[in-house]
């Protein structure tokens, strides 16, 4: 028979579900928890508007292009080719064929326009190993902009891409697999150790580690690209360097954001290097076809920087290299100096934040 002692246990035991149930969602997903879901969240979309705002409608934008006339002709043409409608050409005149082929390979220019006087063929040089999508562009708008003055065009590739890197893309591959070794090398040691370095000494300790790293897997990088797969051509000693100055500018720069923000730093490396700077990293769209905020911003980022040392090792004789590699240079000594000084600050703390290694 039941007593009242029973039916108080009963509602007890309820409660004590009911509380257990509660409980276990608090223990499961806490307060902070919760808000790094949303940060989460908030970078899912914007990786998705980043990606797709610019890939989903690339137009050349401005492409350098030189143009070899007759210097009757030449001011006129030049004139002509300015104002296409959408502006896809930035024309100004060579001297000559050597001329614009030489600017082509110092990367000045992304093609040139060689008029023959005496015939209504032309001849286009572009350069597809500063990617394929770029030279088809030049193609396309140049032979529409021939065709309407009753010319052709032959087009001429004088920096081809290896017949095994047909779009290009290698070294675009290459440098974001660089990127992810050197941010992931920083969020495992986040993960292992809790994100803030306890003092200097620990700090300094992890960037040696990430130096070694580094090198080590700058050199399975150029070895895999290059000897193993056969998949890009160029140095293997000058994609080694790059690779390892690469892995080690994008890991430092973790540290450094870790450093300033905890583990939230992991989520601002993957905003700056894979949501930011993947897409305008110049790989399946060159700069000229992308869309102005992602054009300008590229360059100044990792992934943009890297690709373009990395295309110009392979294909152009290692010019026009000295702007991008100040870029990863600047990433590196900052993301160090940056480490080094709020590992400084936080003195005393415990060595491992448990909270930050339990989320």
């Amino acid at each position: 028979m039941a007593t009242a002692d029973d039916g108080t246990r009963g509602i007890r035991d309820q409660d004590t579900r009911d509380r257990s149930f509660l409980g276990e969602v608090k223990d499961a997903i806490s307060g902070r928890a919760a808000l790094l879901m949303i940060g989460v969240l908030a970078l899912t979309a914007l990786f998705i508007a980043s990606y797709a705002g610019a890939f989903h409608s690339p137009k050349p934008k401005d492409v350098p292009l030189a143009v070899v006339a007759p210097q009757q002709m030449s001011g006129q043409l030049v004139e002509q080719l300015d104002k296409l409608p959408g502006s896809p050409l930035d024309p100004r005149t060579a001297s000559s064929e050597a001329d614009a082929a030489r600017q082509i390979k110092e990367r000045d220019i992304d093609g040139a326009l060689i008029v023959d006087p005496r015939g209504t063929t032309d001849k286009l040089l572009v350069a597809s190993g500063s990617g394929a999508s770029l030279s088809q562009a030049v193609e396309q708008v140049v032979t529409q902009a021939e065709k309407a003055q009753q010319r052709t065009v032959q087009v001429q590739d004088i920096a081809p891409a290896d017949q095994d890197d047909t779009r290009g893309l290698s070294s675009f591959y290459l440098v974001v697999g660089w990127c992810v070794g050197g941010y992931l090398c920083a969020a495992i040691l986040a993960i292992s150790f809790g994100a803030r370095p306890v003092n200097l000494k620990r700090a300094v300790i992890r960037l040696a580690a990430l130096a070694v790293y580094s090198v080590l897997t700058g050199l399975a990088g150029a070895v895999v690209i290059g000897p193993v797969l056969g998949a890009m051509p160029g140095s293997l000693y000058g994609l080694w360097g790059l690779g390892a100055l690469i892995v080690f500018a994008v890991g430092a720069t973790t540290f450094a954001f870790q450093a300033v923000a905890g583990i939230v730093g992991i989520g601002l490396t993957i905003l700056v290097v894979v949501i930011a700077g993947n897409p305008s990293a110049g790989g399946a769209y060159p700069y000229p076809l992308l869309p102005d905020f992602w054009r300008v911003i590229g360059p100044a980022l990792p992934p943009g920087a890297g690709t373009w040392v990395a295309r110009s090792i392979a294909y152009f004789h290692g010019n026009a290299v000295t702007g991008p590699l100040l870029v990863l240079s600047a990433w590196a000594v900052a993301g160090t100096a940056l480490t080094l000084l709020f590992s400084a600050l936080t003195k005393g703390r415990t060595v491992i934040n448990r909270s930050e290694v339990r989320q």
